[in-house]
């Protein structure tokens, strides 16, 4: 599954990073990297974007980019 396809309060471990070019080093810069373990802490009104609590700061994404980011094992 897709890390924009997670539960509010739910986490997962990042399997594999999409996307092409800049943005795939963008989203790796990010600190979204495979083996790490994402939480979705929240998601805005109209469902865009959404807030991820990562390496323990917040980080802020849109689901356009969230729906590159394969994830595993979506734990509540």
């Amino acid at each position: 599954m897709t890390l924009d396809q997670l539960h509010i309060g739910a986490s997962a471990v990042i399997t594999a990073v999409g996307g092409d070019g800049a943005l795939r080093c963008r989203l790796l810069d990010m600190g979204l990297i495979p083996r790490t373990r994402v939480t979705l802490q929240k998601v805005a009104p109209m469902g865009d974007p959404m807030e991820l609590r990562i390496h323990g700061y917040e980080l802020t994404l849109r689901v356009e980019e969230a729906q590159k980011i394969e994830v595993e094992g979506e734990l509540k």
